[in-house]
């Protein structure tokens, strides 16, 4: 797979994460992410691949960078879409200095080793995330989501005219049935489900 500009080594095994905008953070789930992440590295995952805009990406994204300080090896990646920017390492200090001067706050941004975009992304449209889940997927030995199946994202119109609205699937549900499928169809992938882990009796 060609990924234009952006190249990064794939190291060793490599685990995305996919999850919805909004989570009930609990100090159960953080503890299960990180007991999780903690035996995939034991596992030889290298590399982390994070979408971007949901809170089950940013406390994985937290979790990670925790583990780094005893984990060196292992790299943080952020996969992008059309207008989004993955923060370097090496420029974090720098850019949260110039934008906390400029809103006048602190700013804080996540930081990764390395940034990926495949070429279909740039001639996607709105749901291109749709297809940058898939692609992380595609990479990933592991795929850990966060998928509430009582979730639901808001109700959308037909179209800017039209009086009727619809409910669609959220990007979650999309992206675990993709990943059951790619299974089925022979990847040898495992699916992590930490929702459904945080929520047995």
């Amino acid at each position: 797979m060609e990924w234009g500009e952006y190249k990064v080594k794939m190291d060793g095994k490599t685990c995305c994460f996919i999850g919805h905008r909004e989570i009930k953070c609990t100090d159960k789930l953080k503890n299960k992410i990180e007991n999780h992440i903690r035996e995939l590295v034991n596992k030889g995952v290298i590399t982390f691949l994070f979408g971007s805009n949901s809170q089950f990406d940013d406390l994985c994204h937290q979790i990670v960078t925790e583990l780094q300080k005893e984990n060196s090896h292992i790299k943080r990646i952020m996969f992008t879409r059309r207008s989004e920017y993955a923060v370097k390492k090496e420029e974090k200090a720098e850019l949260e200095e110039g934008w906390s001067k400029l809103l006048k706050k602190e700013v804080k941004l996540k930081d990764y080793e390395g940034e990926m975009m495949s070429d279909r992304l740039w001639s996607a449209g709105k749901a291109s995330y749709v297809e940058r889940n898939q692609d992380m997927i595609n990479l990933s030995d592991y795929a850990m989501f966060y998928y509430d199946p009582y979730y639901q994202p808001p109700r959308r119109k037909y179209s800017k005219r039209s009086v009727g609205d619809y409910q669609p699937k959220s990007g979650t549900q999309l992206a675990l049935d993709y990943a059951y499928q790619r299974k089925r169809g022979g990847k040898d992938i495992t699916i992590i489900n930490v929702y459904e882990e945080e929520n047995e009796d």
